[in-house]
């Protein structure tokens, strides 16, 4: 991998690799005959830095690379060449703390053809100020939630383990929600369980047990960071369907995601959930979850 030297621009609002090249994200291109931007044909995955450190990139790396294979995709870089891409676009943007992505589309096919074997598959990157998915006031308040009307995509269709870009029924969920005067969606899937939301995965706490979808779901690096810290605090963990009726009688409800680590939800479908706040047991993987930071677990330096 050759890596060029932009000129002197202004990267502090994010910094993008594409083509072997650092640029500021704002004039980071994709051919707008690539598969990913047609097609949605692509894979990603989202690893954010915390204090200059990278939290849990290996396994975000792992899952990348295993999506890229279940896609049949090719990765054009070597796993060193991709964190030297991922590190060169934070370092460039002087951000402490921030969201990078890393995504690689099917690429371009020959004129005349639509057939995916043979595109070229794309690799780029970029890194942008941390990204929450919920501002300071839901984050300490808590958030209201609907479960949707719209089903989630099924597995059986797209397998929601292999991060992509089918957002659609999310995209109606969201604006669901935000008709319901709520800020978030849960979406079901056909026999009424609850799946995810748009970038997040969900529990609930029923007495000393957390309960997380295990069915028709991206399985989730702050959700895997929950299922191992759970047992700190004595609480058990189970992966199993979750019906919304179930859901709506839990003792607590939070989601989980990249962008924000551990979020309460004290409002569903219009009815409060307990008392109204954000729960103690949320609460305090909230601060166990940002305290493993501070401590550098699973991190990696920037």
């Amino acid at each position: 991998m050759t890596i060029h030297q932009p000129g002197p621009v202004a990267m502090s609002r994010g910094t993008a690799f594409v083509e072997g090249e650092f640029v500021p994200l704002a004039e980071a291109t994709v051919p707008m005959l690539d598969r990913g931007f047609l097609r949605s044909d692509a894979t990603y995955d989202v690893v954010h830095v915390w204090q200059g450190r990278y939290f849990r990139l290996d396994d975000h790396l792992d899952r990348f690379e295993r999506s890229a294979g279940a896609l049949r995709m090719t990765l054009p870089l070597a796993r060193e060449e991709i964190v030297a891409a991922l590190t060169g676009c934070v370092q460039r943007s002087g951000l402490a703390d921030a969201y990078v992505q890393m995504t690689l589309t099917r690429g371009v096919p020959p004129p005349g053809t639509r057939d995916p074997r043979l595109c070229q598959n794309r690799f780029s990157a970029f890194a942008q100020p941390f990204v929450w998915i919920a501002n300071a006031a839901q984050r300490e308040q808590g958030l209201a939630m609907i479960v949707s009307e719209t089903q989630r995509i099924p597995p059986e269709a797209v397998d929601p383990r292999i991060k992509n870009f089918h957002w659609l029924d999310f995209t109606r969920s969201i604006y669901e929600a935000a008709d319901a005067g709520a800020d978030v969606a849960i979406l079901p899937d056909r026999d009424g369980n609850v799946t995810e939301g748009a970038g997040f995965n969900i529990f609930a706490r029923f007495g000393r047990t957390l309960v997380t979808p295990d069915r028709g779901v991206f399985e989730g690096i702050t959700r895997l960071s929950m299922i191992e810290l759970a047992p700190e605090l004595q609480l058990a963990v189970a992966e199993r369907a979750l019906p919304a009726d179930e859901l709506r009688r839990a003792d607590e409800v939070f989601i989980t995601s990249t962008a924000g680590g551990v979020m309460p939800v004290t409002r569903l479908d219009g009815a409060v959930l307990g008392d109204g706040a954000p729960g103690p047991v949320t609460r305090a993987l909230h601060d166990l979850y940002w305290q493993r930071h501070a401590e550098g677990w699973h991190a990696t330096p920037v």
